[in-house]
């Protein structure tokens, strides 16, 4: 029986090359490349720019099924399958985020993959990686610095202390901060005032350097944003602070795209990292738009199950950005469908066929769902060695029932050998024209229509329930000219509803609307449902405690 290795001891071993020559790959010129050591760097602004002319590569994205302990492996497929088209002779860059320091340390793990289908260096990329994480936290929390320096300073701009929304952010799970009082102390210290911290992968500055398309566009969406409200209930802009400039100046280097490899040496774009309970989901605009002009197929990522991520990097990223997908890939596991069918993760490693194909039930909700978008799907099977070839066939007959394929794919075990017959259906897939890609709304619905044509058409619930207090929101803002933005839904990434153990595919279910903010510089108005919270707490026994140097000086514990 072979030796079993662990993930970061296979990217410990890893031959890398230096990242000049997967630069040049790429035709990317040594002089156009910001080194970060050998093995990552950073592409100029210059030379993404200069690539605006020429021609689109075909967009492939990888979603999954809800999440479950059982575990799924989309980021896995994802660069499995970039590995695998550059194996059968496609020029293919994957897109991935940048994974927050948070679940790092809390109970999710590293995000760089695992198995033989991972990106590198992996302690860098889940640690401090090129710093774009740290330049957000400081920028975001610089203007929360201004709105606090404004007001001791005598309020000029009439801020109402009781209407401050734009709250701080720091990039781990710290549940004391959700919320705070502020200034205590006495008459040097400010006002005092109620605030509270939300992990930086939930910033409206994080989303903002990942959809904004340069530096310019940039400034221009940190100036508007909207940090509170006056006596007279009128908006206040980061921009009235004159924060704008200062804080593009701290993310001049964040914006550029992160260049690092495969464990098999074929580029990989890391770049940006919005949470998709919470956020967007979705890496960088510039480093996708980039790839795209540099590749003949980029493969994506978004987070969590499709009806978070898919729909987010739809109905917000596509839209804002004019991409156009030209396929989809869901992941999902044997053992995480067993989950869903009502299995206990002790017993996931027996056969049980029945549970399966209940549990598919959420699979094929994932696959209608895509396809109202007008993208055309294949199943990813990521193998596990439980596994038994009953089930896998029984997954493979569910999905030919919808029309479908499901492929069962090795590439965790094997690298790109085992994800070949993927490879070239995604490739099939693409090439074949049957995308017509349309986000889910138009942009001309009512904000709370909106929220309900995801909530009925995406999640399946029967009913959306608001507070007065958010529907009086929602009709200022359209009275302001923000109606016509799309809605990014705060929801837990477990089940198709707000109640996280509710497995499956449920419907008729009720969404309860308990908050909603106007992020105006990102573009989109944030609706929290449920019991969601957008800064995470680390659970009783915290992977933090499993994390240390070892004799030879190396990272142990981290994945």
């Amino acid at each position: 029986m072979a030796e079993y290795k662990t993930d970061i001891e296979i990217a410990r071993a890893a031959t890398k090359k230096p990242i000049y020559e997967i630069g040049d790959r790429l035709g990317i010129p040594a002089s156009q490349l910001s080194p970060y050591g050998h093995d990552k760097a950073k592409i100029s602004a210059e030379f993404t720019e200069a690539q605006s002319t020429r021609p689109d590569g075909k967009l492939i994205l990888v979603t999954a099924i809800n999440p479950t302990p059982a575990g799924e492996g989309k980021t896995t497929t994802t660069v499995g399958l970039g590995d695998g088209l550059n194996r059968i002779g496609k020029n293919a860059v994957i897109c991935v985020r940048e994974p927050s320091l948070g679940p790092c340390f809390g109970v999710k793990g590293g995000a760089a993959g695992g198995g033989y289908a991972q990106v590198v260096p992996m302690e860098d990329i889940n640690l401090h990686f090129t710093g774009d994480f740290h330049a957000i936290t400081s920028a975001h929390n610089l203007l929360a610095a201004m709105i606090d320096n404004h007001i001791y300073w005598g309020n000029a701009l009439d801020i109402d202390v009781r209407r401050v929304s734009w709250r701080r952010v720091i990039d781990m799970n710290d549940r004391a901060l959700r919320d705070i009082v502020a200034s205590l102390g006495g008459v040097s210290n400010g006002f005092p005032r109620e605030g509270g911290f939300d992990i930086t992968v939930a910033s409206e500055v994080m989303a903002i350097l990942c959809l904004a398309s340069d530096l310019e566009d940039l400034e221009q969406r940190l100036g508007n944003i909207i940090i509170g409200y006056r006596f007279d209930k009128t908006p206040v802009f980061a921009r009235d602070l004159k924060a704008d400039g200062a804080m593009a100046v701290l993310l001049k280097d964040a914006m550029q795209p992160n260049l690092v490899q495969t464990l098999e040496n074929n580029p990989a774009f890391v770049h940006g990292g919005p949470f998709a309970n919470i956020a967007h989901g979705c890496n960088s605009v510039i480093a996708t738009k980039t790839a795209l002009k540099l590749a003949d197929y980029v493969v994506t990522e978004a987070g969590f199950g499709a009806d978070l991520g898919a729909e987010k990097f739809f109905d917000i990223k596509c839209r804002k950005a004019g991409l156009k997908p030209d396929a989809a890939v869901i992941v999902a596991t044997v053992r995480a469908l067993k989950m869903n069918g009502g299995v206990k993760k002790d017993d996931l490693g027996i056969e049980d066929v029945e549970a399966l194909t209940r549990g598919c039930a959420n699979l094929g909700r994932h696959i209608a769902n895509v396809r109202k978008f007008g993208v055309p799907v294949v199943v990813a099977i990521n193998h596990f060695v439980s596994d038994t070839e009953a089930e896998v066939q029984a997954v493979k007959d569910y999905v030919a029932h919808l029309g479908a394929e499901a492929i069962l794919c090795r590439h965790w075990a094997e690298g790109s050998a085992g994800i070949e017959e993927l490879s070239w259906k995604v490739v099939e897939l693409a090439q074949s024209g049957a995308a017509k890609f349309t986000p889910i709304y138009p942009d001309n619905l009512s904000l709370m229509e909106k929220i309900e044509a995801v909530a009925t058409k995406i999640y399946h619930a029967g009913e959306v329930t608001a507070t007065k207090a958010v529907r009086d929101h929602l009709a200022v803002w359209e009275e302001q000219g923000y109606g016509h933005l799309p809605v990014c839904i705060a929801k837990t990434q477990y089940s198709f509803t707000t109640d996280p153990s509710l497995r499956g595919a449920p419907e008729g279910h009720i969404v309860s609307v308990r908050e909603v903010r106007l992020s105006a510089g990102a573009g989109f108005i944030v609706v929290i449902t449920g019991e969601i919270m957008t800064m995470p707490g680390l659970p009783k026994t915290p992977a933090a405690e499993r994390i240390h140097l070892n004799d030879q000086g190396y990272i142990e514990g981290l994945f």
